[in-house]
This record gives C-alpha cells, structure tokens and sequence, in this order.
C-alpha cells in the first residue's frame, strides 16, 4: 500500500473535524466503504443470484446519528469487545476500575469506545486500506497507552479485517468488528428467516445483566443449537429463560477447534447470498439485534426495528480478566495483540 490520500468527505463531528470515507475493492466482487469514524463498515455491496448487488450491512447516514446510538452498528470495537463485570479486574497485582455504561459494568470498552473515535487513514489502496489509532493511557480507565490498527483487504470474495495492537503498559485487549449483517439487503426486513450454522457446541449462559453465571454450557436441546442450519426466527421464539433475559440472542459460543477456521456460516434463500466468517478467535457472540427499537435511523433513511441485523463477532469470551481459566485477555509491552476475520460471499446458482 502506499501513504493514503484523505479519502472522501463523508461528514463533520460536532467540533468540526471531517469524518472522511474510503471505499475499496470493485464488482463483481464486494465493495467496502469505511468510515473514519470508528473505523466503521458502513456498506457492504455484494451481488445476489438476481444478479443485483444489495449493501448487505446495516449502518447510519450521518456522524451525529451514529454518535447517538449505542448499536455500534459496523464500528471497530476495544478496547475491550463485550462486558467486563462491574467495570473491575485484575492486573499486575492491582484492581483496575474502568467506567461503565450498561448496566453497572464496561460494555465494549467503556461509554467512549474505539467505535466513537476518529481514526486516521494511514496506507490506501484500491482493494485494501489501513487505519490508525492512539489510545493514551488512562483512556475510560484502562491502563497503557495502546496503539492500535485495523487493516481491511478485499480479496476476491473474501473480506479480510486484521486488527493489532500494542501497548507500552501491562493492559487487557479485545477487539472486533460489530458488522450487522442481512443478507436480503439494508432496510429489507427481519433476518428470521436467514438460515445460521455454528461450529459450537457449547455457549456462554449470561445473568440478566450480561455476566456470565459461570462456566459454558452444552448447546444440546437449548435454542442455542446451531450445529446443524437452521433458520433463526423460530429459535428465538422458544421458551427458554436465557433468551428472555435478553430478548433473543446475545452470547458467546464457544467455537470448535483453534487457529484460523469457520465460526458460522449464514444464508438467505431470498437473496441467494451466503456468508461464511473465518476466524482465529476462541468465541463468537451472536446476536440478533435484540434492543433495535426504532430509535436508530439508518443508512435508507428507514428505522431499524428488532431483529433487522444479526452480529456475529469473533472475540475472547466476556468478562476474561476476571476468569482467570478462559483465554487471557492480557498484553504486555513488546507483545503484539492480533486478531482476524474473514467474510467469505458466495452466491447460490438460480433466481430465488
């Protein structure tokens, strides 16, 4: 890649720095715009067995619609993606407070996150852009001074989002992308009828506040099984309290195996569009964009209603540094955090 040029003028913060939008990749294959702001997926163009090409990602047409929500909708998310008990952990023979937003606790790294940052767009090039941020230390009371930086490539029909950090300072780390997919198109309705499969056979059942109670479970028998494809409509309308504590989906599964491989894979017969997400992580959490109300205008100057997008974030397992038996969360200075994803489009032969 080379030194990138600004990008596209996209908006303006409320102090007045421009938020800026860079577009890469070309059709056939997907075409990505990201934002400065939050280093956010804001569209995702891929074409259906219709031969139409359908942004398959939910978003905000403006700065100030995303700075208003609290949906993370496409955002890069840390420093720490997912809930951290009480806003409190353990850490180099201290207890490290962190503020909190949901609930008593920390929430995707804290009421300020990474996805309301503005972050700078340091290499460009047609299929692949990087983007750069400094965290100080301190920052929503996590210590070091964290540097951090989020690559996107397109490659064929495979979106690739590599993440990096490193601090000067023992910290915790936990990024991810909070992508809402429907693969019917932006603003097309509900995913209930998206067919989902997981390679996990155990998930991570969580108290009213998003804590987990304990250790994983077994998926067997539970709504949570998605072993084997099924849509996603019927489970989320089963009577099983995990799901009425948090009005449909929103945990972790614990995914098979290690090192880069499938976490989910995710089709709709209207569109034809299939999704398959790779990564190295040890979870994913699933959810079925439960607390969308009508409140968050989106990117077709529509509203998103529950159930409009489905997020499926490979990441640690919630609340890590305080659990000592899951994957550590912890970085120090001279180690490198890294993280990927990949989403691989594909297109069903016929017209749906």
């Amino acid at each position: 890649m080379t030194q990138a040029p600004p990008g596209l003028p996209f908006d303006v913060l409320p102090d007045g720095r421009p938020v800026r939008s860079v577009t890469i990749g070309a059709a056939p294959g997907p075409l990505v715009e990201v934002l400065t702001l939050g280093a956010t997926v804001h569209r995702l163009e891929v074409a259906g067995s219709d031969g139409l090409r359908r942004n398959v990602v939910l978003g905000h047409a403006s700065a100030a619609d995303r700075l208003a929500s609290t949906a993370y909708l496409g955002g890069t998310i840390g420093r720490y993606a997912n809930r951290i008990a009480g806003g409190r952990f353990p850490l180099a023979g201290r207890e490290v407070v962190v503020d909190t937003h949901d609930r008593g606790n920390s929430l995707h790294g804290g009421p300020d996150g990474f996805d309301r940052r503005l972050w700078d767009v340091v290499a460009q090039a047609p299929d692949e852009v990087a983007l750069a941020l400094l965290s100080p230390d301190g920052d929503q009371g996590f210590p070091g001074a964290v540097s951090v930086l989020v690559r996107y490539r397109v490659e064929g029909a495979v979106v690739r989002v590599e993440l990096e950090a490193t601090t000067d300072a023992p910290t915790v780390l936990n990024l991810t992308n909070h992508a809402y997919f429907n693969l019917d198109g932006e603003g097309a309705g509900t995913v209930d009828d998206h067919v989902l499969t997981l390679a996990a056979d155990e998930y991570t059942p969580v108290d009213a506040a998003g804590i987990p109670l304990g250790g994983h479970a077994p998926v067997g028998g539970t709504p949570f099984d998605f072993r084997d494809p099924a849509p996603i409509g019927p489970a989320l309308r089963r009577d099983h309290p995990q799901l009425l504590d948090a009005r449909g989906i929103d945990h972790n599964y614990v995914v098979r195996g290690a090192g880069m491989r499938v976490h989910a894979a995710l089709a709709s017969d209207r569109s034809g569009i299939g999704l398959e997400l790779r990564s190295d992580q040890p979870g994913l959490q699933v959810y079925t964009g439960n607390f969308l109300d009508g409140t968050d205008p989106s990117t077709g100057r529509g509203r998103y209603r529950q159930g409009d997008g489905i997020a499926l974030e490979p990441q640690l397992f919630p609340d890590s540094p305080n659990r000592p038996a899951w994957p550590s969360a912890q970085v120090g200075p001279g180690e490198t955090y890294r993280a990927t994803l990949e989403w691989e489009f594909s297109v069903a032969p016929g017209t749906p």
